[in-house]
C-alpha cells in the first residue's frame, strides 16, 4: 500500500494498468488526447506488480485497473473516468493538479 500511495503521490496524474487491458489503453489515451502525460505503471510489467494489484484491490478498486489517482489522491477506475469527463469535471482536476496547463 506504502508503494502505491508514494507512485500515486509523485506526478499530477498517475494511471496504473495492465498492457493488455483495453479499457486501460482508452484511459490512458484520454489522458495523452487532454494533454495530460501521466505516469503509467504497467502492473504485470512490474516486478512487485502482483503485490500493488492487491493493495489496489484493497483500496476497493474493483476490477483492479484501471486506476487513477490525480493529485495523489484515488479518483476511481474508467467508468469513473469517463463519468468525470463527461460531466467536464476531469479535465478542471487536471488543470488542478498541475497535469495540463490551460
Amino acid at each position: 500500500m506504502d508503494r502505491i500511495r508514494d507512485l500515486a503521490s509523485k506526478k499530477a496524474a498517475v494511471i496504473f494498468t495492465k498492457s493488455s487491458c483495453c479499457m486501460c489503453h482508452s484511459i490512458k489515451q484520454l489522458f495523452y488526447e487532454l494533454g495530460a502525460s501521466p505516469a503509467i505503471h504497467e502492473l504485470d510489467q512490474e516486478p512487485s506488480g502482483t503485490e500493488m494489484e492487491k493493495a489496489l484491490q484493497k483500496l476497493g478498486c474493483s476490477p483492479s485497473v484501471p486506476v487513477v489517482f490525480i493529485g495523489g489522491r484515488y479518483v476511481g477506475s474508467s467508468k469513473d473516468i469517463i463519468s468525470l469527463h463527461l460531466d467536464g469535471s476531469l479535465k478542471q482536476m487536471l488543470i488542478d493538479a498541475g497535469a495540463i496547463w490551460f
